[in-house]
């Protein structure tokens, strides 16, 4: 088998499209919408791999077709290519590579390993650069330049077995993530930083500690949220986040780190119309310099407050306040609701 970076080019050429979605293909892929065959399907587009590369029907399942392609660069894409091109030695690799999968996409906590091994090949929650692809390992072997999604694939791929079984050879491209992950797991660990369970509304209230921010942690002007530590704490379906700035808190309010997948053994979430509820804070917000709206950058946001330039600003609101208005909406269900697996 041989991989090609996808591009209009290969529209009408048959290709096994792995994680990304791309017209004209055989799916082995967990985006929604895909097409993958029931009896390969798994949370991870890895994991579909390596299932379709340890299938005794894996001719069948690819219809004997030789090009593997992928819309976008991350781990699980990385690995799910990767599998593809390895066939049935990727095997032996099955557990290292679903955790660096997981770790990837949906920011699960599966050990040092896993964890450490995404870092290097897609970045961590850290800053994402203005050019050019995030990957540690793609810049570093490019020597610092910024590189594309395609020449990020050929750098890397030829990397990934070493990745995955000596990740401590690349300790210089995840020590200073991995060390943002940990100070973000022993801040749950010591309580600075809480999640408050309400099982009734699936509402998660994620309290984050100062410890977390300053020279050594993160910035809220930067990074988003220690979502690794999130994902180990939190089991709602919906979680509020609540970030000390200065000024007092700053909020977002994110579904799942999976849940914009297609998957097996995680349960679907429900995504709200949370439209109502902002309107709502909107009008108890006493700061003008920011305004509270839905959050469409990511996969799996739902809605924050922000100023102009999209930044998290402090809130008016104290977190009791924002979380009394979700629970009542995801108490409700108010307005329409689209489920999501």
């Amino acid at each position: 088998m041989r991989f090609e970076y996808y591009h209009a080019g290969l529209e009408d050429v048959p290709k096994l499209s792995v994680d990304g979605l791309v017209p004209g293909s055989v799916h082995f892929s967990h985006w929604q919408g895909n097409e993958t065959p029931a009896t390969v399907k798994a949370d991870s587009s890895t994991e579909i791999a390596l299932n379709v590369v340890a299938s005794p029907a894996r001719e069948e399942l690819t219809q004997g077709i030789e090009l593997v392609t992928n819309n976008h660069f991350d781990t699980d894409g990385v690995l799910s290519v990767w599998t593809m091109l390895t066939g049935v030695r990727a095997l032996d690799l099955r557990a290292a590579l679903v955790a660096a999968a997981e770790a990837g996409d949906f920011s699960a906590n599966t050990g040092a390993q896993g964890i450490r091994a995404s870092l290097v090949l897609q970045g961590g929650d850290g800053f994402v650069p203005d050019a050019g692809v995030a990957s540690p390992l793609a810049r570093h072997l490019a020597r610092g330049a910024d590189v594309d999604e395609a020449r990020a694939y050929a750098l890397v791929l030829p990397e990934v077995k070493r990745v995955v079984t000596r990740t401590d050879d690349y300790e210089d491209l995840w020590r200073d993530e991995w060390e943002r992950i940990e100070l973000s797991l022993e801040s749950f660990a010591r309580g600075a930083s809480r999640v408050e369970e309400d099982a009734e509304t699936g509402l998660s209230v994620v309290t984050l500690g100062r410890d977390l921010y300053g020279a050594r942690g993160f910035s809220p002007t930067r990074q988003a949220a220690p979502y690794t530590a999130i994902t180990e704490h939190a089991r709602g379906r919906v979680y509020l986040i609540a970030l000390p700035l200065a000024e007092g808190w700053g909020y977002r309010v994110d579904y799942p780190y999976y849940s914009w997948a297609e998957t097996v053994v995680r349960p679907p979430v429900t995504r709200t119309d949370f439209a109502p509820v902002i309107r709502q804070l909107d009008e108890l917000e006493q700061n003008r310099e920011g305004h509270w709206q839905l959050d469409t950058e990511g996969l799996s946001s739902a809605f924050n407050f922000v100023d102009a330039a999209g930044l998290l600003r402090a809130s008016s609101l104290a977190p009791d306040v924002v979380a009394a208005h979700l629970r009542a909406a995801l108490g409700t269900r108010a307005g329409s609701s689209a489920a999501v697996s």
